[in-house]
């Protein structure tokens, strides 16, 4: 149930801000360790292809099965639970001694934070639903800043203290921490109504406002994990240092943040009109276009307009909130959005690697991104209209 005083808003608002602060340091901890984890673990090329592949994968996979986690215990117990899950994994996997514990246990922490991406509208959409815009930008921005923080402390945090084990277990206590707030709020927990079966995963096939919003997600996912995994090589190849190229990486990453806490203002400037997954699309192309034309004469730009267009990102989490009426229909299209949307991201990485590898240049897999970049304002732009996804199923 919604909080009503002020004190208990900013309290759960915060408690929202803290889960997504968790929900990619499992991702970003690992790939900046991986070789010493290798080592440490005697782990093969193969399987360490498969734990880079594990985000994507777990994201799409548990996100499917978390509205149903959601309607059978509750929308505060369901992210106790995931949090309780994450630090478990995140605990475990940083003292086992072979490469197939480490795997299995970072599905565990996986699977909460995939929980933990498809509730997030959801919890808005419950005690902010005034306020769907602001919070979303917030959750979005500390998203960002979690996947950021994983790569920039896990080494030091290591280094300070024996290890990359200590690196990355270190996260567990974050989450740990982010589970106290929400221990509160276990009394007074919001059950879906499980009378409403129209709302079933299932169902949501039916909608086209729920493939618009999936297509529109997978469409700038694919790009985001794109420029994760080549953004830094296809620059290096250009002409640029690997330190060079490294540091537009996390420029790409950090203009993300201020941008998305403007997304409020940005929102409410353009009303019903498509101005901003036209944006996002346009910018994308623009900085893809840089890389392709002339990657080292300023990558500074690319890295920037790119991370512009991948504001997309939390603005399509704001829209879930905002194209359903009620917490039940929030969850259940976050929940069909990002299962689908995340099979697709998987396209990104991997098929730029496929064409990088049959071309042996950067040309073909750059131009197919760049013109793949426009699917974010077509789908973008019927995510944007002003209709519900309740009222298209009753229909």
């Amino acid at each position: 149930m919604p909080t009503p005083d002020r004190s208990g808003r900013l309290l759960v608002g915060t408690a929202i801000v803290l889960l997504a602060l968790n929900l990619r340091v499992a991702v970003g901890s690992v790939g900046v360790v991986l070789d010493a984890l290798r080592a440490d673990l005697d782990m093969s090329v193969s399987v360490a292809g498969v734990l880079t592949a594990l985000p994507v994968l777990c994201f799409a996979f548990f996100g499917s099965g978390s509205h149903g986690v959601v309607r059978a215990i509750g929308l505060h117990r369901t992210t106790a639970v995931l949090l309780t899950v994450t630090t478990i994994g995140l605990a475990l996997r940083a003292v086992v001694d072979s490469s197939g514990a480490f795997l299995a246990l970072s599905v565990v922490s996986l699977a909460g934070a995939a929980v933990g991406n498809v509730i997030l509208p959801a919890l808005a959409k419950v005690h902010y639903p005034d306020r769907i815009p602001l919070i979303s930008s917030l959750y979005g921005a500390a998203l960002m800043t979690g996947a950021a923080l994983g790569s920039v402390l896990t080494v030091p945090l290591g280094d300070a203290y024996g290890g990359w084990r200590f690196g990355v277990g270190a996260w567990a206590l974050l989450a740990a921490v982010t589970l106290i707030p929400w221990l509160r709020f276990l009394g007074h927990d919001l059950h879906m109504d499980n009378d409403r079966s129209a709302l079933s995963l299932r169902t949501l096939t039916r909608s086209r406002i729920a493939w618009a919003t999936a297509l529109c997600f997978g469409a700038q996912s694919a790009q985001a994990y794109a420029q994760f995994g080549w953004f830094p090589a296809m620059l290096h190849d250009g002409g640029l240092s690997l330190g060079a190229a490294g540091a537009m990486q996390g420029l790409l990453s950090a203009v993300g943040i201020p941008m998305t806490l403007a997304l409020p203002a940005l929102i409410a400037w353009a009303g019903s009109r498509p101005v901003l997954p036209w944006l996002f699309a346009l910018v994308t192309m623009a900085g893809w276009t840089g890389v392709l034309v002339a990657p080292a004469s300023a990558p500074w730009l690319w890295a920037v307009l790119l991370g512009i267009g991948g504001c997309a990102f939390t603005w399509t989490l704001t829209m879930i909130g905002r194209r359903a009426h009620t917490p039940d229909g929030t969850a259940a299209l976050s929940g069909f959005a990002q299962s689908v949307g995340y099979v697709i991201a998987g396209l990104g990485p991997l098929g730029t690697g496929l064409l990088h590898e049959a071309t042996g240049t950067w040309t073909v897999p750059v131009a197919v991104l760049l013109v793949s970049a426009v699917l974010i304002g077509v789908f973008g732009t019927v995510v944007n209209r002003e209709r519900y996804l309740e009222d298209e199923l009753s229909q």
